[in-house]
């Protein structure tokens, strides 16, 4: 993976307690991308690893990486994530999945929610993401 000149990250400002698994400020120049929250679904809409958050999150990231890609977009150029889980025990198994697709060293900032219950109950998780990508970069 290629580091995006376009965007800065800022693992720990001044006076603020080091991240772990994420970065505390992304800041970058383009075109704003808003990816919906993704769940486990495959291209037919069928839940993939029922009951499994790893397989479940790889569905999701490959999800991401989908809707990124349409709009000329990839993981370099992410600069936050928000994670729904519905159990908060599962983040080891989610990050683990996260790392097969983002460089650990460039990790985008980050929120991990844990939520009663997703719109399916055989959904374990859900994450949405934002994105800059350079004006001159289209889909």
């Amino acid at each position: 993976m290629s580091a995006s000149t376009h965007l800065t990250h800022l693992p720990t400002p001044d006076k603020v307690a080091p991240a772990t698994g994420y970065t505390h400020v992304v800041t970058g120049t383009g075109r704003l991308v808003a990816v919906s929250g993704q769940v486990a679904h495959d291209e037919h809409g069928r839940t993939v690893g029922a009951g499994d958050a790893e397989a479940q999150a790889r569905q999701v990231f490959l999800n991401l990486r989908r809707c990124l890609a349409a709009a000329g977009a990839g993981f370099d150029d992410v600069v936050k994530l928000t994670y729904f889980v519905t159990d908060i025990a599962d983040l080891p198994a989610v990050r683990a999945a996260r790392d097969a697709f983002l460089d650990p060293s460039r990790l985008p900032a980050s929120s991990a929610v844990q939520v009663a219950a997703l719109f399916r109950p055989d959904l374990l998780l859900e994450v949405e993401a934002l994105a800059v990508v350079p004006e001159d970069r289209t889909g």
